[in-house]
């Protein structure tokens, strides 16, 4: 039986801890005597690091999806928006806790952040999962969206806003999803950095702040959660 697929996170950054680590300790054997254990220390740092990411992408972020979907009270009929949603995990773990709800993903399906990363996976992904009838995916920068004001009950987000290389975007794009939520409505907006520039915008629009984490054994590199309800 063919089973959803949600790729690896950075792949990039993996291949290229691997190879430079590698490199380093097997360079290592040639180089004068003071420097060997510096450079098999650094290259077995790196090679750790990628097998660290290997094993989010493959074990840890099922775990971590569960936790952030774990902070919102599900009735079924919500309307629920995936921010930077790639192959669909958060989005699809939402809908699985829908009735009559709706979840939507977003994305600029940017290959160096997610391998496989296009509407088209996500969408098997969804149907795979028996969500396809629950789940809407469109192509829309965070920082501009075209949804209406009001318009989700939950804004859910994971290791995407820092995509954003900007403070600006990145403000703009906390400044779009507290736009998008509705009165009471709560986004939960998981990342391993900029977690405070997030929470800031959040506070600044109004919303009332909560933090958990950093997550340290089974998120890599480890992650916070920023809880924004609108009030």
């Amino acid at each position: 039986m063919q089973r959803a697929d949600y790729g690896v996170d950075a792949p990039g950054v993996i291949r290229n801890f691997s190879i430079l680590g590698g490199g380093m300790m097997v360079s290592s054997h040639w180089l004068p005597g003071a420097l060997k254990p510096v450079a098999l220390w650094w290259g077995l740092s790196w090679v750790l690091t990628s097998l660290a990411m290997v094993a989010y992408a493959r074990v840890g972020k099922f775990r971590h999806r569960n936790r952030i979907l774990g902070l919102a009270s599900w009735r079924g009929d919500e309307r629920v928006l995936d921010v930077g949603t790639g192959r669909g995990l958060l989005m699809i773990g939402a809908a699985l806790r829908l009735s009559d709800g709706k979840s939507v993903g977003i994305d600029i399906w940017n290959p160096e952040d997610l391998t496989g990363n296009r509407p088209e996976q996500t969408r098997e992904n969804a149907r795979l999962e028996g969500v396809a009838a629950r789940i809407e995916v469109r192509t829309e920068d965070a920082r501009s969206m075209s949804f209406p004001d009001a318009s989700f009950d939950t804004v859910l987000s994971n290791l995407a806003l820092h995509n954003i290389y900007d403070a600006e975007g990145r403000d703009q794009a906390c400044r779009e999803i507290a736009r998008v939520l509705k009165p009471r409505g709560r986004a939960l907006i998981s990342d391993f950095r900029h977690t405070g520039q997030y929470a800031a915008a959040f506070a600044a629009a109004g919303l009332t702040l909560k933090m958990h984490g950093p997550y340290l054994l089974d998120t890599f590199p480890p992650l916070r959660i920023v809880e924004a309800i609108k009030n």
